[in-house]
């Protein structure tokens, strides 16, 4: 039987002071990259300068404590920035996005201290990126299909395997990659089946033995890093695993639950992206000796924009705001927040596909030439519904939420 939807009393409204924040990043990003977006885009270039830059104005830093060199901030304001950098360039946006959510996050969760001290004053200062390497060629979704290896041999863990599709993983300031590869297998209690232990391991950027490949030419997030990589009797240090050993699945999905929620913030970058270019365009864009937004066909196509862009906003910032309650050890279940964070997620994503489309067609033609922006959300969008667990994915944790006993 299904069990009734539980909507969380988590106040989501954006305070003040992230009001102030969201005006701060958006002179950044309409400084910094706005001017270049479309170059980078072209030329598949990844501004490390700017990356870095982005560090010094302390966005990379966010919700690490202070004593890492963070501002100790909330997972609100993480949302706001990504949402911010994405409405000018979605590749950025992912940039930050992947180093918080999967560089910083899982070490900061799950490493020891000395991991801690050793790896994070260089990632949340921006000098440096981390990637996560979990997805591989025949193991995407289904994360429990990981082929890759990890040995214990005097001392050392050897990883041989594959991962792809790995963001800030090859580029000139990547310093590591959390992988995660199979560790040996476990026996269930309860059934006597053997399964994979799936651990985390930690692998500097400067193994022998670890290479990223060429980099992908992608659909979309041209200015973005990313990488296939290849690990072959790469070798690291015992104390390289990233927590529990056995518990890198769990540590993933619970890494995933706090992406999808950013993958929406980026989301609601590209839908309000969408619908500032519509309605400028419809004011200047002239048929019939008026304007086109006096066309209620089309206006009504913009109406749809505003609608799909505030239910993205409001759905995404009431699930970070659930995760900022969790912290203080009040509001929100673990429950809650899987659910609102799947749930932002699906809805962000699709409604940002749509978005794109909605926008392309007000440009018309024009909207078909590399010349004007609308066409680089367009390519970039369609990877915010596979990245951080497909639509499809999304839509199964929603069912299992409401009780459902989907496979």
């Amino acid at each position: 039987m299904s069990q009734p939807s539980t909507a969380s009393t988590t106040p989501f409204e954006l305070s003040r002071e992230h009001e102030e924040f969201r005006r701060s990043v958006r002179e950044f990003a309409e400084a910094e990259i706005a001017p270049h977006a479309a170059r980078w885009d072209r030329e598949h270039h990844f501004p490390v300068d700017v990356v870095q830059k982005m560090g010094a104005l302390g966005l990379f830093g966010l919700t690490a404590p202070e004593e890492y060199g963070g501002a100790a901030g909330d997972f609100t304001s993480l949302c706001v920035a990504i949402e911010e950098i994405g409405r000018v360039d979605q590749s950025m946006g992912i940039t930050l996005e992947a180093a918080v959510g999967l560089g910083i996050s899982p070490i900061l969760s799950y490493g020891s201290e000395q991991q801690r001290e050793t790896w994070l004053p260089d990632l949340v200062a921006g000098r440096r990126l981390a990637g996560f390497g979990l997805t591989e060629p025949g193991a995407g979704s289904d994360a429990g299909a990981t082929r890759t290896r990890a040995d214990l041999v005097d001392g050392q863990w050897v990883v041989n395997g594959a991962k792809q599709f790995i963001t800030n993983s090859g580029s000139e300031i990547t310093s590591l990659v959390t992988v995660t590869a199979r560790t040996g297998v476990r026996t269930d209690p309860a059934t006597g089946a053997e399964k994979p232990e799936i651990s985390a391991i930690l692998v500097p950027s400067d193994t022998a033995g670890f290479t990223a490949e060429k980099a992908y030419d992608k659909l979309g997030w041209h200015a973005s890093d990313t990488h296939p990589l290849t690990f072959t009797d790469a070798r690291v240090p015992e104390d390289h695993l990233l927590g529990e050993r056995g518990r890198g699945y769990a540590q993933f999905l619970a890494t995933l639950d706090d992406g999808r929620v950013a993958i929406a913030a980026l989301a609601v970058g590209c839908l309000q992206a969408c619908l500032d270019m519509s309605l400028a365009y419809a004011g200047d864009r002239q048929t019939f000796g008026v304007p086109i937004g006096r066309k209620q066909g089309l206006a009504f196509q913009i109406a749809d924009l505003e609608v799909m862009l505030h239910a993205s906003r409001l759905l995404t910032y009431r699930a970070a705001a659930m995760k900022d309650s969790m912290a203080t050890g009040h509001g929100a279940s673990v429950s809650e927040f899987k659910q609102a964070a799947a749930v932002a997620k699906l809805y962000a994503t699709e409604a940002a596909v749509t978005g794109t489309r909605i926008a392309t067609q007000v440009f018309g033609g024009y909207g078909f030439m590399e010349e004007y922006p609308v066409a680089r959300f367009y390519r970039d969008a369609k990877v915010l519904e596979i990245g951080e667990g497909t639509s499809e994915v999304q839509r199964m944790l929603i069912a299992r939420g409401l009780g459902l006993p989907v496979e």
